[in-house]
């Protein structure tokens, strides 16, 4: 018996497989330092477990509506009028899907089709280094996708000038991260009103279908003096934009699977009726007794998403400085989220202590876990400049940080 094309030929996610390979290991007793999880280590606030245990508890345990109960709908569309700026934004333009990758996947089955024979597929332009899953992802929905490199000159990000150059009458789906996963960078407000403007002059003539996907998932992990600014709070492409959020990193909560979408104007309600139609053939509602929970996040958190903040900018600090320390790397300065994404390229064509060879990031990532017991994820899957890059989260304290640093030092230095 066989398995589908489609999921036999599918790649497997880079940062799962490194994340779940280091807990193994520490499961064996094995003391691995794991910079390999896009997790904070914090607790989620006490605040929000105690609401959703009183839901649980006073009984909210039935289904809930498709995309999320009104009140918690009418919550999301609140906050990201008030705090991105987002226009025409009602609660039926939000929809509440289990995590942030649930919803990209439901996202790229809505705008892709698989094309007709003789016919040229839609085009998904992904500015890369990129997060692991957006490629599978569009490509799993029919979608091409086009990458548009970016250096480490240019902290990862692209021009508009690429950005002009790329677009053709087959162009779907611009997607854009903004603080970057694997990258720790962001786009200042300028770069991406700079950007939303070749959208729209592409939109008015060849690309008259070409929607963004703001991934703002780490918009509350600023910390480098660069604003977070939402994409889609720009008048001229606010109704072709569709914003992706969710809780895990703000407020702690990655094993609460919560992410939601929002979108804007008439299109908008148009494409959350869309995506409310295929959540309803999935997975319907996430868990019942959890949607107080995210009021009580969105309302009553804001501190607690601060701290963790706080602590992410002093770790940021730690790493790069460590980093900067060590002969052969180059690390841009993180200014979001929590990793560093330096080039290991210098340490390529030589071998380990133990004799292994290193000629790509995979070979190094697997000699610094076996020999050096540090666990970080090889950049090869982030496409474009990746190859030549590891990932390392600083979603650990502080001591772990300088521990897994001395290890990593250590471990250079015995390259040969």
């Amino acid at each position: 018996m066989q398995i589908s094309r489609r999921v036999s030929e599918l790649k497997p996610s880079a940062t799962i497989a490194v994340m779940n390979r280091a807990k193994d290991m520490q499961r064996q007793g094995i003391d691995v330092i794991s910079f390999a999880a896009g997790e904070p280590d914090f607790d989620t606030p006490d605040a929000i477990k105690q609401t959703a245990i009183k839901a649980l508890l006073a009984g909210q345990t039935k289904y809930m509506p498709t995309m999320g109960d009104p009140e918690t709908r009418a919550a999301i569309a609140d906050k990201v009028t008030r705090q991105n700026h987002i226009p025409n934004v009602t609660p039926e333009h939000v929809g509440i899907s289990s995590g942030g990758k649930h919803a990209l996947y439901t996202i790229c089955q809505c705008l892709f089709d698989f094309p007709k024979p003789g016919e040229a597929a839609n085009e998904c332009l992904i500015p890369v280094p990129a997060w692991v899953s957006y490629m599978p992802l569009a490509e799993l929905a029919g979608a091409k996708v086009v990458e548009i490199p970016t250096t480490v000159k240019a902290d990862f990000k692209m021009t508009p000038e690429q950005l002009r150059g790329t677009i053709t009458p087959r162009t779907r789906l611009l997607i854009l991260c903004s603080p970057s996963n694997p990258c720790g960078t962001m786009y200042s407000e300028a770069e991406l009103r700079a950007i939303a403007g070749i959208v729209a002059e592409a939109a008015r003539s060849v690309a008259p279908d070409l929607v963004v996907l703001s991934d703002e998932i780490y918009e509350k992990v600023a910390y480098g003096g660069i604003p977070h600014f939402s994409i889609g709070s720009i008048p001229e492409i606010a109704e072709r934009t569709i914003t992706l959020n969710g809780l895990s990193k703000a407020y702690s909560m990655t094993g609460w699977r919560i992410g939601y979408t929002t979108t804007s104007g008439a299109w908008g309600l148009k494409f959350m009726k869309a995506m409310a139609t295929l959540q309803g053939q999935m997975t319907t509602n996430i868990t019942s007794f959890v949607y107080p929970a995210i009021r009580t996040a969105l309302k009553d958190c804001e501190a607690d998403a601060e701290r963790f903040c706080a602590a992410f900018k002093v770790r940021a600090a730690l790493i790069h400085a460590r980093m900067m320390a060590m002969t052969g790397l180059i690390c841009p300065r993180p200014t979001g989220a929590f990793y560093v994404f330096p080039d290991v390229s210098a340490y390529f064509g030589k071998s380990s202590a133990e004799g292994r060879p290193i000629n790509s990031a995979l070979e190094f990532c697997e000699a610094l876990l076996i020999e050096s017991k540090v666990a970080a994820v090889p950049g090869e899957d982030f496409g474009g400049c990746g190859r030549n890059h590891v990932r390392f989260s600083f979603a650990c304290s502080e001591e772990s940080i300088n521990k897994g640093m001395d290890r990593l030092h250590a471990f250079l230095k015995t390259l040969k």
